[in-house]
């Protein structure tokens, strides 16, 4: 008897302790961490508890992303293919991030820019299941035992915001959950981030916009925002409590706060948090890169354009201090570095002297007024002849035919940059800027445009200058390498990483950026460059300094692919199982 015990009772105790997961029968397939559909084997079926609650088939991984394909190709509407997608997120991780990666270039516009726009618009109609943790000013003085109820305990990964500027949409408050959502979706996506070491947060402070509180679906507190001592106290005591349960090197990631709060909590909590905005830094480093890019068509260096904005917000001021660190790192001084950057905002040119004000943060790039001002944008660029004039306005076609015209009359090879988001916000089109300038102008966007034919046959693939062409390499590297600060300079590094993975050939077609068909590439080579920088200068704390950091990179690297909820155990041929002859 005691023989028979330990050959089938304790194999069978060791077995059972040995399943991955406590859970078992149908709460396995309605955990979207656990749910393999029909791909669960056979014996996962029997031992778990799931067999008669599938079809019979046994399905891979390969089957279930082409019947997607199959299916998404019948949608033709935005926010449908948005609510599709998202819909296997909440029912399958593993296979939401296969089909992510493999149609990156078809539905990275959809789980982000522009689409994702259009669902923060819609959010409470088109809500299923809540995704990420929410937290209100109600909430002050608990937020440590809310973030307790959060299930994952090992967090590297924070994206938080508090909807007051969601893209160019304004002030969509709880609605705005869709972009920390969206943004860690990328960080698994394009550079292999476990998804279970990632948290989405919305702080809920209210919103000013009417329609919202007026909108009986509308799911955020029914209050104008909070605007007094409370907000910063609220913000106070998330970034501790965040810290204090998951480390110091805990990334947190700031994104679509208004222009003032962007500004000055970065600056409050930069050196004492692993933190940074991806509004001013992550926009910055891309639009430098195609600048970079740029530099290598004109065979001009970025030090001898002269810059003109549209829109002196946010992301304005981020692309022009990463520029100015660019020209420094080269050689120029500061203030002559500032010198070649103009800004044009809502009351005009931005010039020492206006009657209208301008914010602390403005007045590095306000120059003395030129011999004359005049009123528009067009005005702007005919009196200061600029070489490169970069949209980030968020107001919509605000580069009108006689702008782009203009651009392509003072340069041979104007830089047009587009950069707003949603593409309705953009300030022109490709179609618009290589045909008014017939095909001289180097473009990028910050939305995706379709190839330009032009009429001499000639077509050209605008780039399109995406933040998840550098957010989630420099995450990457920052988590892995285990960062306490995030300087300026990892995002100087991240840009020159980005610009030197442009081909000849990409460069011939039109394009400045990378194919984003080779986004995880992209990601992991700028991680290795960023992680360079931060051992030379003595500012990783992970050790040893691995050799081969890009297959250090590649080994820690989330897989999609279905892992088995059984031990080695089970896979054992069927005669090493059978009981002897006793």
């Amino acid at each position: 008897m005691l023989s028979r015990f330990n050959l089938v009772v304790r194999p069978c105790i060791y077995m059972c302790r040995c399943v991955h997961t406590k859970e078992k029968g149908k709460p396995l397939m309605l955990s979207p961490r656990t749910n393999k559909g029909m791909a669960f084997t056979l014996r996962e079926r029997q031992i778990l508890g799931l067999h008669g609650l599938l079809p019979p088939k046994i399905e891979t991984q390969d089957i279930q992303a082409l019947r997607f394909k199959n299916h998404i190709e019948k949608v033709h509407d935005p926010l449908m293919k948005y609510v599709y997608v998202m819909g296997i997120q909440e029912r399958n991780e593993k296979l939401f991030y296969r089909i992510l990666l493999d149609n990156i270039e078809e539905l990275l516009p959809i789980v982000y820019t522009p689409t994702v726009g259009l669902a923060c618009l819609q959010y409470g109609q088109i809500f299923r299941r809540p995704k990420g943790l929410f937290l209100s000013i109600m909430d002050k003085g608990h937020i440590k035992s809310i973030l307790d109820n959060w299930p994952d305990t090992n967090v590297k990964a924070v994206v938080v915001t508090d909807g007051e500027r969601i893209l160019g949409l304004g002030d969509l408050g709880v609605y705005g959950m869709g972009i920390p959502v969206g943004k860690l979706c990328l960080y698994t996506t394009c550079a292999g981030i476990d998804p279970r070491t990632c948290l989405p947060v919305c702080i809920d402070v209210g919103t000013d916009n009417e329609m919202l509180l007026k909108d009986p679906f509308y799911m955020g507190l029914y209050q104008k925002r909070d605007r007094s001592h409370r907000y910063d106290e609220l913000l106070d005591e998330f970034m501790e409590a965040v810290v204090t349960k998951y480390g110091r090197n805990t990334l947190i990631q700031f994104e679509d706060f208004g222009n003032k709060n962007a500004f000055r909590l970065l600056k409050k909590y930069q050196e004492n948090y692993c933190t940074f905005n991806d509004d001013i830094q992550g926009t910055a480093a891309v639009a430098l890169a195609g600048l970079l890019s740029a530099q290598r068509v004109t065979n001009k260096p970025i030090s001898e354009h002269k810059y003109l904005f549209l829109g002196a917000g946010e992301a304005a001021l981020g692309i022009a201090g990463l520029i100015v660190l660019a020209m420094k790192e080269a050689g120029m001084p500061e203030k002559e570095a500032q010198n070649k950057i103009w800004m044009f905002d809502k009351h005009g040119l931005l010039y020492q002297g206006r009657s209208e004000p301008i914010e602390d943060h403005q007045e590095a790039y306000a120059h003395p007024a030129p011999d004359h001002v005049g009123k528009t944008f067009l005005d702007a660029i005919n009196i200061l002849q600029p070489t490169a004039i970069i949209g980030v306005a968020g107001a919509g076609r605000l580069f009108t035919k006689e702008v782009i015209s203009a651009m392509g009359n003072i340069n041979e090879r104007p830089i047009i940059f587009a950069l707003s988001n949603p593409t309705d916000k953009a300030e022109c089109t490709a179609d618009e800027a290589y045909t008014l300038t017939e095909g001289r102008c180097l473009f990028a966007s910050g939305s995706p445009f379709r190839p330009v034919t032009l009429p001499d046959g000639r077509v050209f693939y605008p780039g399109q200058g995406n933040n998840a062409y550098i957010f989630p390499g420099v995450a990457l590297a920052v988590i892995l390498i285990g960062v306490r600060n995030i300087s300026s300079q990892i995002f100087l590094e991240a840009a020159k990483a980005l610009a030197e993975q442009v081909t000849n050939d990409e460069l011939a077609q039109g394009s400045l950026y990378p194919p984003l068909s080779k986004i995880r590439e992209v990601s992991i080579k700028t991680a290795v460059k960023v992680t360079e920088y931060l051992y030379a200068n003595n500012l990783a704390f992970e050790f040893p300094e691995p050799k081969d950091k890009e297959g250090f990179f590649l080994s820690r690297v989330w897989k999609t692919d279905y892992e088995s909820f059984l031990p080695d155990i089970y896979d054992w041929p069927e005669s090493a199982t059978k009981l002897p002859n006793l």
